[in-house]
């Protein structure tokens, strides 16, 4: 299968601006969402009120991961609407001056406690997940059944 067959087919695209880089200001196109960056203190930041690209990252990664999860759920009828994936994202220099992501995702399935089949939802739904996808073979992703 050729790189343009693997292209996916674009049902929705999100558009952002920022002006200012990890210490600067951002929003949407929409205007939905409008965030102040701040570097943190372990990165040579004030440490002041504001997020960064690895907390919207972990919420995005997070969100989208477990939709897939409950969209698999629900076709497999198991109920897992109580459901909680918390995304840890963490930054740091890997060679030659250059930086990379490690993520985690702790994934919690309280309704499920059939661990053979809540781990055969998490296998599929980090084959489902577009982020999963995205980063797979450039990201360190680190599945965590609690």
């Amino acid at each position: 299968m050729s790189q343009i067959d693997q292209r996916p087919r674009v049902l929705y695209t999100a558009e952002a601006s920022v002006t200012g880089g990890r210490r600067g200001h951002g929003a949407t196109s929409d205007g939905v969402l409008e965030v102040d960056f701040t570097s943190p203190k372990e990165m040579g930041g004030d440490g002041a009120r504001g997020t960064n690209p690895e907390q919207l990252f972990a919420l995005g990664f997070a969100a989208c991961w477990e939709s897939a999860m409950l969209g698999i759920a629900r076709r497999k009828g198991l109920d897992v609407s109580d459901a909680v994936v918390t995304a840890r994202v963490g930054i740091g220099p890997i060679e030659a001056g250059r930086y990379g992501l490690a993520v985690e995702l702790l994934i919690k399935l309280p309704s499920l406690p059939d661990r053979e089949a809540a781990q055969t939802l998490i296998d599929e739904a980090e084959q489902r997940c577009p982020y999963s996808n995205a980063v797979r073979g450039n990201v360190e992703v680190t599945l965590t059944l609690l």
